[in-house]
């Protein structure tokens, strides 16, 4: 008797990002030199364009696809702009925006530490996903978070 399959694959979270790219080839490049990704495999459509692409960066997956507008598949640059901002948590995020910018992002926020606990940045990638990224370096209760908005500083 053969196991049950899971309903969420092994390995997967509930939430998974997939990005339609302008050139998705070359995104996942650029996630692998900005952001350390790790490619978890590439499937070309008949015309080349990538179908699907899967990436890893740190614990998480991140899906691909390439602009199709027959397919009502839009990329940012097709949009001109996006409402949407992929959060990363990283080790070190002036490290990690550093890179993404040597890679080719656009700085659009520099890292500063936040009243939230986080130290936080945003860069736009060369397809025109916004991504914010941040370091967590303190713990702050809800009721410490409120009073630390009120001032925009995040405490001693």
């Amino acid at each position: 008797m053969t196991a049950p399959v899971k309903p969420i694959p092994e390995g997967m979270h509930s939430l998974t990002p997939h990005l339609v790219c302008r050139d998705a080839n070359a995104a996942m490049d650029f996630y692998i030199s900005a952001f350390g990704a790790r490619d978890g495999g590439r499937l070309p459509g008949p015309d080349g364009k990538l179908m699907h692409g899967m990436m890893w960066i740190g614990d998480s997956a991140l899906m691909l696809v390439d602009e199709n507008p027959q397919w009502g598949m839009h990329s940012p640059l097709g949009l001109n702009g996006t409402p949407v901002i992929v959060h990363l948590y990283v080790e070190d995020v002036d490290a990690t925006m550093a890179r993404a910018v040597e890679a080719g992002a656009t700085l659009t926020m520099p890292a500063t530490d936040m009243f939230w606990g986080d130290r936080y940045g945003q860069v736009r990638d060369p397809f025109g996903h916004q991504w914010s990224i941040a370091t967590h370096i303190r713990d702050m209760s809800p009721e410490e978070i409120q009073a630390a908005s009120k001032t925009g500083c995040v405490g001693a």
